[in-house]
């Protein structure tokens, strides 16, 4: 007997869910003190476990790590990661199964690093996979860069990371983040196929089928 695979249950968020939940992290988060958001962007939106546009929440934040003891806003630097894309060259095995890099800091990504406090700013934290990569990789930028000072100054400009993503999946995980990095996420849901706002062709039509969704709920829990 034929079975038919159960449709994954959504979340669709807004922008307005988005912002207040960075709204109520960001006092958390300036504790960390970073002085560069590094957002992750991703070409996976096509797939339920895609985990990565970490732009617009990197935008967002910013505003609110403002602060008088500051001068100008913090800058925000890209990279481009993509797991379940299928891009040019790639092979069937390496879809889901590899990251690939499709954007970083330049050459000289370690000299950019070096003596910061950088903040990586994603999305979703889903499996972890691109997550790790990005944490890991810009690490080993940074110590090929130390590797060249004197060993009396590598310490004074070993980089400062942290994590913030606007969602965390409550799911086992492929990988860890390092216990000396700060993490910090916006909201801890179950393992549901995310919708974000960015993602939607009509606005208006994701906007109403979001509060028809909250509204359900509270009528569930009511």
């Amino acid at each position: 007997m034929a079975t038919t695979q159960q449709e994954p249950e959504h979340l669709r968020v807004t922008y307005n869910d988005v912002h207040n939940l960075i709204r109520q992290s960001a006092k958390k988060i300036a504790e960390f003190k970073p002085d560069m958001l590094i957002a992750i962007g991703s070409f996976s939106s096509s797939h339920p476990l895609a985990e990565g546009d970490g732009f617009f929440p990197a935008r967002v934040l910013r505003t609110f790590l403002k602060s008088p003891e500051r001068k100008g806003n913090i800058p925000i630097h890209a990279i481009g990661l993509s797991l379940y894309e299928s891009l040019p060259g790639m092979t069937a095995e390496q879809i889901g199964a590899e990251v690939i890099r499709t954007q970083w800091l330049g050459p000289e990504s370690g000299k950019i690093l070096l003596g910061r406090r950088a903040l990586i700013v994603d999305e979703v934290d889903d499996s972890r996979k691109t997550l790790h990569y990005a944490v890991t990789e810009l690490q080993k930028d940074v110590e090929r860069e130390l590797a060249l000072l004197p060993e009396s100054e590598r310490e004074a400009k070993r980089t400062k990371f942290a994590v913030f993503v606007v969602h965390n999946k409550l799911k086992p995980k492929l990988a860890e983040i390092p216990a000396e990095i700060p993490y910090y996420a916006g909201d801890e849901i179950e393992d549901v196929w995310l919708d974000y706002p960015w993602e939607a062709v009509d606005i208006e039509e994701h906007d109403r089928l979001a509060e028809e969704a909250k509204a359900k709920k509270r009528q569930a829990q009511s």
